[in-house]
């Protein structure tokens, strides 16, 4: 079963962390654990974003956030954030596809 986790942070440095997650793609772009991976941001709410990022499972989301490089990269966001990050952990139930 897929599994999604969603991250909701706020920054005033969205450029910032905008280059340290590019970085982050490009370091792992020969060993992706994420199948799939969204930046949303609040139109209600300045400055505050949502990453929606797949894994194939929670056993391998729980695999990456264990990796020593993924606790790293995570204290450099939350350096280039306004305050502590949210996660909502998420098993996928029913996906639909309303694309012509």
């Amino acid at each position: 079963m897929a599994f999604v986790q969603i991250i909701e942070y706020t920054t005033s440095r969205i450029d910032e962390l905008n280059a340290l997650l590019d970085d982050w793609v490009e370091r792992n772009a020969g060993n992706p654990l994420a199948t799939r991976a969204m930046q949303t941001r609040d139109r209600d709410r300045e400055n505050v974003y949502l990453n929606i990022v797949e894994f194939p499972s929670y056993e391998v989301a729980m695999a990456n956030s264990d990796r020593p490089e993924t606790a790293q990269f995570a204290a450099q966001v939350a350096a280039l954030c306004d305050g502590p990050p949210v996660f909502r952990n998420l098993d996928l139930v029913q996906l639909r596809s309303f694309e012509g």
